[in-house]
């Protein structure tokens, strides 16, 4: 359903409610070459919203090559008529952009009246601070005048897998610490690994790793808003997601079980040549035997074995990262597009300072708005 079209020169800016195929294209073959930023991935983090994408295509007869896709959904109190580019929150809350297109016609592209439907305010990220498409859409929101605000969203931790794979993963030493853990469960039962990915994935997956987040510190000591499995809602996403051969695909989990109840869980992302680690939970009683751990370091082993090159597992929790021998790596940014300059000034107070030009993607450090 087409909500606004308006077509200048060799663009055409259209408005279309939900998220359409031609994201999937673009996902294919973005400036940020990010393939998992899939209309499914939009439609899974807008869960009720039917959200509506912005899409800016280049020529304005039958033959038109999208250059931008901005998929956005409701974001804070109505009243502020807010959007976000939508997703799960990790990894990235990123739009689309094509390799050949620039900041003037991206510019152009947000002039149009259709591109009201970002609404006056639209949040973006978290992003990493140097990503191309990110840094070309601040570019051209400038141009179109635009301010934009910018908060640290944190440092994402990187373990390099093909120095691992080189050195031989794991050490010795290391495999014979997981090894005696692993022996030491079996006291407890018949322990079990399963790797799920593609068509192994089912509703009874979703619940087994809802079940381990409801036996699990998150459950114990949070209002389980951070959890990504324990509620119906929360399986609904990624059952959203998982709907696309595609992503099914990409998106694998590491289960650990006893007696064949999952005691504990990593859960990934594959894309091209990083795995991304979306989340992990153990349940709390077993943590003396070390089942996180377990996961985490199989988790690593099956990418490792899969001819994964980095493994990227965001920002927090340096600790076990750094045990892992991971290191930090790039900065990322959580973004605000303001059209008025007046709400720009007031909202720089609680979201953080303005990102100019000259500091290219510059942001400070703020207090952070709930997700």
């Amino acid at each position: 359903m087409y909500e606004g079209r308006i077509a200048t020169g060799d663009l055409t800016v259209t408005v279309i409610h939900g998220f359409p195929s031609e994201i999937d294209a673009l996902a294919a073959r973005n400036l940020s070459g990010h393939a998992f930023l899939r209309a499914a991935w939009f439609q899974a983090g807008a869960q009720q919203d039917a959200g509506r994408t912005l899409l800016i295509q280049r020529g304005n007869g039958v033959s038109r090559a999208v250059i931008a896709a901005i998929p956005t959904t409701a974001f804070g109190p109505a009243m502020m008529r807010a959007r976000k580019v939508s997703g799960a929150y990790w990894p990235f809350r990123s739009a689309l952009i094509a390799p050949d297109c620039n900041a003037h016609e991206l510019a152009q592209g947000l002039k149009h009246t259709a591109a009201r439907s970002l609404g006056p305010v639209w949040r973006l990220g978290p992003v990493p601070v140097e990503d191309p498409a990110t840094t070309l859409l601040i570019s051209a929101a400038r141009l179109d005048g635009w301010t934009v605000l910018g908060r640290e969203a944190g440092t994402s931790w990187l373990i390099d897998l093909d120095a691992a794979r080189a050195e031989g993963w794991p050490r010795p030493s290391t495999a014979k610490r997981l090894d005696r853990a692993e022996r030491r469960l079996t006291k407890l039962g018949q322990v079990q690994w399963r790797h799920v990915r593609g068509a192994s994935w089912n509703d009874r997956v979703l619940e087994q790793l809802g079940a381990v987040e409801a036996d699990s510190w998150i459950a114990d000591e949070t209002d389980g808003s951070g959890a990504k499995f324990m509620t119906p809602e929360q399986r609904g996403q990624w059952r959203r997601a998982l709907a696309d051969p595609v992503l099914a695909e990409m998106l694998c989990a590491t289960i650990l079980t006893i007696d064949d109840r999952p005691v504990a869980f990593s859960f990934d992302l594959d894309d091209g040549p990083v795995q991304y680690g979306i989340a992990g939970s153990y349940v709390s009683r077993l943590a003396r035997h070390d089942v996180g751990k377990l996961a985490n370091y199989r988790a690593m082993t099956d990418a490792i074995a899969d001819g994964q090159q980095l493994m990227d597992m965001g920002a927090g929790d340096s600790g076990y990262k750094r045990a892992m021998g991971a290191y930090p790596g790039y900065r990322m940014s959580d973004l605000l597009f303001v059209r008025s300059r007046t709400a720009a000034r007031l909202l720089s107070g609680i979201w953080g300072r303005e990102i100019g030009l000259e500091d290219r993607f510059s942001v400070s450090q703020a207090a952070h708005f709930h997700d």
